[in-house]
């Protein structure tokens, strides 16, 4: 089955740095777009970033342009989130999501806490 599961989460200072990953398993990961969403408490479930199956441009929210990068490793069915420049306002839980054969699926999360 689809397995999404997400780590690298923490706490970290403003202006600090963080990493996120999300190992990918159960569906041809090369053929398929990954998103990181984020959800902060209080707030809707938010996009952050998109990465295409081949090719293609990647695409970020306004707020995490310029300080976030996606990337994915094929070979290791892997997805990446450095995040740069952090703010407190970037403290969410951050997942990771694919849609396939019309289901949305999920990881479980991981928490980025951004304060001093």
């Amino acid at each position: 089955q689809v397995q999404l599961v997400e780590s690298g989460g923490g706490l970290v200072q403003p202006g600090g740095s963080l990493r996120l990953s999300c190992a990918a398993s159960g569906f041809p990961f090369t053929l398929y777009a990954i998103r990181w969403y984020r959800q902060a408490p209080g707030k809707e479930r938010e996009l952050v970033a998109t990465i295409p199956s081949a090719g293609g441009t990647l695409n970020y929210a306004d707020s995490v342009k310029g300080r976030f990068t996606i990337s994915r490793d094929n070979d290791k069915k892997m997805v990446y989130l450095q995040m740069s420049s952090l703010k407190p306002e970037d403290t969410a839980v951050y997942y990771c999501n694919v849609f396939y054969r019309l289901v949305h699926y999920w990881g479980q999360g991981t928490q980025v806490t951004v304060s001093s």
